[in-house]
């Protein structure tokens, strides 16, 4: 009986299959959500005060959420793997600035900090499983 290494299938036996799963669906909440309850979002993103162009920015902001979180899914049900972690990795400069941007805002908010940063960092943990090749022993 001879065992070789072969590339495996990306899909649902691959972690980082799931990993991209959370970001995916919770983008898009987060963007439904900016376009529903825009108040409310941006309250929690932590821009204040809530001003018009405040409002504004934060249904532009759950536009572009909603695109991202269908795009990913997308990539994600049609196993593209490649193309997933090219799009995720490019992606994970969103979280990375949200954090900046808050920091020059609000200074020193930890909970919020904290999300965006966490995020950013999983997103890279993420890209980092996405762009290495996984293995399975054939028979």
């Amino acid at each position: 009986m001879k065992t070789d290494y072969a590339l495996a299938p990306w899909g649902w036996r691959s972690p980082s299959y799931w990993m991209i799963l959370p970001i995916a669906l919770g983008i898009l909440f987060i963007g439904l959500r900016f376009l529903l309850a825009p108040q409310i979002s941006m309250d929690d993103f932590g821009i204040r005060p809530l001003t018009d162009s405040a409002l504004a920015y934060g249904r532009i902001k759950g536009i572009r959420d909603i695109f991202s979180g269908i795009a990913l899914l997308a990539l994600w049900l049609t196993r593209m793997k490649k193309a997933a972690a090219c799009v995720f990795t490019a992606a994970s400069i969103i979280p990375f600035t949200d954090c900046l941007l808050l920091y020059q805002q609000n200074g020193v908010d930890l909970p919020r900090l904290l999300v965006h940063g966490g995020t950013a960092v999983y997103m890279v943990i993420t890209s980092y499983f996405l762009f290495s090749k996984s293995k399975q022993l054939t028979a």
